[in-house]
Formats: C-alpha cells, structure tokens, sequence
C-alpha cells in the first residue's frame, strides 16, 4: 500500500467516524413512529375513501381507481389546487362514516356490493340523515369525491393517478409524446 493510498483511507475513515459518531443525537431525536402515508387522510379515513372510490370506478379485467393511484391523486390535489375541498373531505368522510353505521350498523368496508351503491346512492341524491350532515351537503361531498376520481383516472400520471396510463390504454390511446399532447396520423 502506498502512503497516497494510506493517507486517503484513514480520511475516509475519519470522516465517517466523524459523520457516525455526530449523527447520533439526530438519530436519536427521529421519532420512532412511522411516517404517514398520506398528506391530508389518516389512514382509516384514506381507507374509506379508496372504498368510495373503488365503487366509482371498479376494477375488473382492467384497473379501477385503486389500482390507478385515485387516493394518491387525491391526496396531492388537497395540498394543491383543490386545497379548498380539504374540509369537504375531512368533514365529508366523517358524515359518510356516521351514515352508515347508523343506517347499516357496519362499515362500509362491511357492507355488501348491493348495500355499498344504495349508500352511495343515497348520498349523491341528500336522502340521508341531515342531522349526520351540519357542516357539508351529501351530494355536495358526493359530487367532489366522484369529480376527483374521474380527473384521477382520466387526467394525465403527473399528477399522481392513472397510473400505468390505465384509461389511456383502455380508450385505445397512445401515451402523449408531451405532455398534455397525443401525436395522431393525419387522415
């Protein structure tokens, strides 16, 4: 070994001691809890609203709202553009949550197929306890959730759904070339 070569191991090796051995109050100040998933949903609200959305757009021989990433769209919106929806969310999924339980006695998640869409269905149209809903309207609720997993489904992955182009391969198109753009053959 050369004394070039010693030279620059011992500094790499005190850097590092250096680095470890700083390092460890940091380490120790990182809570021990794992980060959250989601930005804007606790998970048992992200569960349910995945639920929801599933029944929007249900996967079958080919990808749903789930597997698209419809959560994740979601999500990401509330941080941005549609940040004015967060109470509708938040406040939306509560409600939804007391609706069922008080009309089904189970959640959601629960529920049989049949039950799921007369729930929906119920919720889109307002036939539900008004008591249950103070602070946001059924439908109202209903109309952002089904608006936000149709664009995160049809809208471009940028934006954190249609994952895999899913509707893109589904309708027949090709993956724009730029984005926002799909190059056709003229005619």
């Amino acid at each position: 070994m050369t004394r070039r070569t010693a030279v620059k191991l011992a500094l790499v090796g005190l850097t590092g001691a250096a680095v470890g051995v700083g390092s460890i109050p940091l380490i120790r100040s990182i809570p021990a809890t794992a980060p959250r998933r989601f930005r804007h949903f606790s998970d048992d609200d992200a569960a349910l609203l995945i639920e929801i959305c599933e029944q929007i757009i249900p996967g079958d021989d080919l990808p749903g709202a789930t597997e698209t990433g419809a959560i994740h769209f979601i999500d990401r919106q509330l941080g941005g553009r549609h940040r004015k929806h967060q109470p509708t969310y938040h406040r939306g999924l509560e409600s939804f949550r007391q609706t069922c339980t008080q009309v089904y006695g189970r959640a959601f998640h629960e529920l049989a197929p049949v039950q799921k869409i007369e729930l929906l269905q119920a919720v889109e149209t307002g036939r539900v306890p008004k008591e249950l809903w103070p602070d946001v309207s059924a439908p109202a609720f209903f109309n952002v959730v089904l608006a936000h997993t149709m664009q995160s489904f049809y809208g471009s992955p940028r934006h954190g759904g249609n994952r895999g182009y899913a509707s893109y391969r589904m309708l027949g198109l090709d993956q724009p070339v730029i984005a926002g753009q799909n190059r056709y053959p003229k005619a």
